[in-house]
């Protein structure tokens, strides 16, 4: 290829992320800052709650509230160890990444398409994951872990956004006006979100866990 050609390639490749006239994803990028803190933040409590039960196996852990709504089966089923490892420190690591991601495009970084494609199969890859934890959670464990919650609370938004953000900053080889589109349906992320959390009330009911009764007598008191 000739080196003017393949210049050419590269900046088309770089220019992935400043799609549609230098549009730049300030509000996906303050997301991926958002919820890797508070995805972190989740993990954290849990590998400290996973040290307490270690150090004390018959403690009792702040984030058991009750039967249904607790951790402590979580962490010492083996599906809180699906690696060998406590899961907790797949979140304490793997939240940087999106945490760096997100502060990079603030600071105006680009990426290659390749980097996208890779990022975007790690969303994914976590994405499939919380998605079996909340299987295994609702009709093997019939619980529902606090910490884990807010884990899936910002796992399954920023899984949508990010699809959207490929699909709207060309790492999908798709059409400009197929772009314009996906960046427009970005507003739509936090609506699809919610719907996805309404699939996973129906999920937790359908499986006999009546997690919004749960929720009312929390509020309740």
């Amino acid at each position: 290829m000739h080196p003017a050609q393949r210049g050419d390639c590269h900046n088309r490749d770089m220019s992935a992320q400043r799609n549609l006239s230098g549009h730049r994803p300030v509000g996906y990028a303050i997301w991926l800052i958002v919820a890797s803190v508070v995805g972190w933040w989740a993990a954290f409590q849990l590998t400290l709650d996973k040290l307490e039960v270690l150090a004390h196996p018959k403690a009792a852990l702040g984030c058991d509230i009750s039967a249904f709504v607790q951790c402590g089966a979580n962490l010492e089923s083996w599906q809180g160890s699906v690696f060998g490892f406590p899961n907790p420190l797949i979140g304490l690591t793997g939240w940087m990444a999106p945490l760096v991601v997100g502060v990079a495009i603030l600071a105006g970084a680009r990426f290659p398409r390749w980097f996208w494609a890779l990022f975007g199969l790690g969303i994914t890859g976590a994405f499939v994951f919380i998605a079996w934890l909340i299987g295994q959670s609702f009709f093997a464990l019939h619980t529902l872990c606090p910490w884990c919650g807010l884990t899936y609370i910002v796992v399954i938004p920023t899984f949508l956004a990010t699809i959207q953000q490929l699909f709207a900053n060309g790492t999908f080889p798709i059409s400009r006006s197929a772009q314009e589109t996906a960046r427009k349906l970005g507003v739509w992320v936090p609506l699809a979100s919610i719907l996805a959390f309404a699939v996973v009330v129906v999920l937790a009911q359908s499986a006999g866990v009546d997690l919004v009764g749960e929720v009312v007598r929390l509020v309740r008191g």
